[in-house]
């Protein structure tokens, strides 16, 4: 074989020198394995199985907006778009609805019972000393006093409980 002539004609199919060198090696019965520079790695993050590619858009004028992001709030996803696709898909939209005026009934509640549990302790205490510093007669006097008092109290609490109940059925939507 003469390979001086065959370098310097130019193969049929090959536009550039590296075509030419691979035609040339396959034509000779030499097929050489390229080895890529770069490498496949297996890094990053996993081609998902079914992307999601198709993309739509809106347009919202200002109350529409505003009628949206209150949707959205109330649904407490944290992407709209995920929020878009659950009301399209009919899916199941979770709302909660805080009602501050709620919210404020029970923590004064709340605080109420402290002073209500603090007013029994105190009862104790009063009736612990009536009946170590003073007489008979003088600390029976006071223990009425106290009776009447703590039979007001026991009127408030009865009343509050049933503040409560009607407050519950008609605010708190309990199911």
């Amino acid at each position: 074989m003469n390979f001086g002539t065959q370098k310097h004609l130019p193969l049929q199919g090959a536009e550039n020198r590296s075509e030419v060198a691979v035609l040339f090696n396959i034509r000779n019965g030499f097929i050489m394995e390229e080895k890529n520079s770069k490498q496949i790695r297996k890094t990053g993050r996993k081609p998902k199985s079914d992307p999601a590619v198709h993309r739509y858009s809106i347009n919202l004028n200002a109350e529409e907006n505003a009628k949206f992001l209150a949707l959205f709030d109330l649904s407490g996803m944290n992407a709209k778009a995920h929020f878009i696709t659950a009301c399209i898909f009919q899916k199941t939209v979770k709302t909660v609805k805080i009602d501050m005026n709620a919210v404020e009934y029970h923590e004064r509640l709340t605080k109420f019972f402290g002073q209500f549990r603090g007013i029994a302790t105190n009862y104790n205490q009063i009736v612990k000393l009536l009946n170590a510093n003073f007489s008979d007669k003088k600390a029976l006097a006071y223990l009425y006093k106290l009776e009447k008092q703590t039979i007001e109290m026991v009127q408030i609490c009865k009343e509050i409980a049933t503040l409560t109940a009607e407050f519950e059925k008609k605010h708190l939507n309990k199911e």
